[in-house]
């Protein structure tokens, strides 16, 4: 099991409304996205996690205020250390979140009270970002595997759980460490376990993988080669491209459908769904062209194209926008949405 955990919201008023618009629960996903640079962002959470954000957020943000319920941090004392001796971090005691200010184009600023005086504020930042915490994804198993009172899964022997034959791996049941690298080792452990508790019990049946279908490594190595040789030429023909060049080639020139992915290389998410989209490709070859856009690269497109987080997926249709897609929806979502752009001819 490997099910995760999902970041707590506030449930301000307006949270629905900036949420992938000035609203995130991920520094690390979204803080590089054009609409951060040089701005004054907020990070709220008083724990690791928070002064985590706000410390990471400082490679972009013109200043980083971090709001504090209570009235001091309960991070880890090297981390407080950090967190209240950067130039660029502000720490605030005794603020809570009451609501998001800002038009549509994007979150403008925050309404805070003083949870010692009831006294109410505002504070001008582009962005708010939550470090207050995650509810594991822990349901699909409640009643058939041991939790914990907040929901985790209780493990012993490092991913056991208290059903012989079933492992854990993950924020499924780390409420410590939190990172992708313990995450996979987890993941490495829970996998070698059950492969084990199989072949113990002449359970195993082994599949190998195929190797890399020729076509495949072809479109990869095509786009690779676009993304480093821009303004070179751009085969009409391939359904796999990178680049802002491509981008602007297939745009003008294609009258296929195509898909461009945002993405950037600290988000965890955009790895596990660009798999995703390639299976997803295999499904409609030679009818759509998967662009990828790295924000990082090619910042000046992601502004352009009001992307504010990653992933974003954007499906064009005859040069018109048809759908924007901020974060990670089900396969069968996209899959449908594209099919349902392809040009008559295609279908």
């Amino acid at each position: 099991m490997a099910t995760g955990a999902t970041a707590k919201r506030l449930g301000i008023p307006k949270e629905d409304h900036y949420w992938a618009n000035g609203i995130s629960a991920c520094a690390i996903c979204d803080g590089g996205s054009p609409i951060f640079k040089n701005q004054d962002l907020a990070v709220v959470g008083g724990g690791d996690t928070a002064c985590e954000e706000a410390l990471y957020l400082t490679k972009y943000a013109k200043h980083v205020h971090l709001l504090v319920r209570g009235a001091k941090l309960r991070a880890s004392g090297a981390m407080q250390d950090r967190t209240l001796t950067h130039d660029r971090i502000t720490v605030h005691f005794h603020r809570s979140v009451r609501d998001a200010t800002g038009q549509d184009k994007g979150l403008e600023g925050l309404e805070l009270e003083n949870t010692e005086t009831g006294e109410t504020e505002s504070l001008a930042v582009r962005g708010l970002f939550y470090g207050i915490g995650h509810q594991p994804n822990s349901s699909i198993v409640e009643g058939q595997v041991e939790l914990d009172d907040k929901g985790y899964v209780k493990v012993h022997d490092s991913v056991c759980t208290n059903v012989e034959g079933v492992y854990a791996a993950g924020d499924l049941f780390d409420t410590e460490w939190r990172q992708a690298v313990t995450a996979a080792g987890s993941g490495c452990m829970a996998s070698l376990s059950a492969e084990r508790y199989l072949s113990i019990n002449d359970l195993l049946i082994e599949h190998h993988q195929q190797e890399v279908k020729a076509e495949q490594a072809k479109a990869d190595k095509a786009a690779a080669a676009e993304r480093a040789s821009p303004g070179g030429e751009i085969d009409l023909l391939a359904d796999r491209h990178a680049g802002q060049y491509a981008l602007r080639k297939l745009y003008h020139e294609s009258p296929r459908t195509m898909v461009v992915f945002y993405s950037s290389p600290t988000c965890g998410p955009c790895r596990s769904l660009k798999p995703v989209f390639g299976r997803i490709l295999d499904e409609f070859t030679g009818q759509m062209h998967l662009v990828d856009i790295d924000i990082e690269q090619d910042p000046e497109i992601a502004e352009a194209a009001g992307v504010n987080g990653t992933p974003t997926i954007q499906i064009f249709k005859d040069k018109e926008r048809i759908h924007h897609l901020p974060g990670v929806r089900m396969k069968s979502e996209y899959r449908k949405l594209i099919a349902e752009s392809l040009p008559a001819s295609s279908k």
